[in-house]
């Protein structure tokens, strides 16, 4: 096995989904990426493929914000949904994420697009697929990432209390059915994407609707602004 696509993850995670890393589709999966690397570039780069898992430890998770796939342009996936490396343009979605913010709770806008901030204070962002192949969105869709993901979504629903996941698109909104909704709140609004970001996103509050159900919880509050 080839270990540069054998990344590591931190312990709290490995512990909760040691059973996925045993099952075939795992590893059909790294060998699908060790051929991949062979042939093309793929982003993000290995060390960064469990960013969100190894910034947020299982039992800090107090928000989940998930994605699709990651970015597919240079220097942009850095192993966190939405996120991108310092220096970078914004994507047209992290903008929207960006005004939505403003807008909410009064955040200046921020210089940089790197979210690692909010995922130290316990935001997990999650990509549905954890990898891509370069300039080819969706290229590594259907391989076996997203029974990973799904695996992490419900053990965070079944291990955790009074997390809020927030929705965005129908993709994400599709792992509903992961979540326990009696014992957790979820947010659900159009994805921040220019196509659909004026159906519903705009205006859906997430940031502040976070913090308010934090605080009914008795958990400490996000401090979503980055500057």
């Amino acid at each position: 096995m080839n270990t540069k696509v054998n990344p590591k993850i931190d312990e709290s995670w490995k512990n909760v989904l040691k059973s996925e890393f045993s099952y075939e589709y795992f590893s059909n999966l790294k060998a699908f990426l060790v051929e991949e690397q062979k042939q093309y570039k793929v982003f993000p780069k290995n060390k960064n493929i469990f960013t969100a898992y190894n910034t947020t430890k299982f039992d800090d998770v107090k928000v989940v914000i998930i994605g699709q796939d990651p970015y597919h342009g240079d220097n942009q996936a850095h192993g966190l949904a939405f996120s991108v490396e310092d220096g970078t343009k914004f994507p047209p979605s992290l903008v929207n994420i960006f005004k939505e913010l403003s807008d909410d709770i009064g955040c200046p806008f921020p210089t940089s697009g790197n979210l690692l901030s909010w995922a130290k204070q316990g935001v997990f962002l999650i990509n549905a697929v954890l990898t891509v192949r370069a300039y080819s969105p969706a290229s590594h869709k259907g391989m076996g990432w997203e029974n990973f993901t799904d695996a992490t979504i419900k053990a965070i629903s079944d291990n955790l209390q009074n997390v809020v996941f927030i929705l965005w698109g129908r993709p994400a909104q599709m792992k509903e059915k992961l979540i326990d909704t009696s014992k957790h709140l979820v947010l659900k609004a159009p994805h921040p994407s220019p196509l659909s970001s004026y159906r519903g996103f705009f205006g859906s509050k997430p940031f502040s609707s976070t913090n308010n159900y934090l605080k009914l919880h008795n958990k400490k509050e996000i401090n979503w602004c980055l500057n």
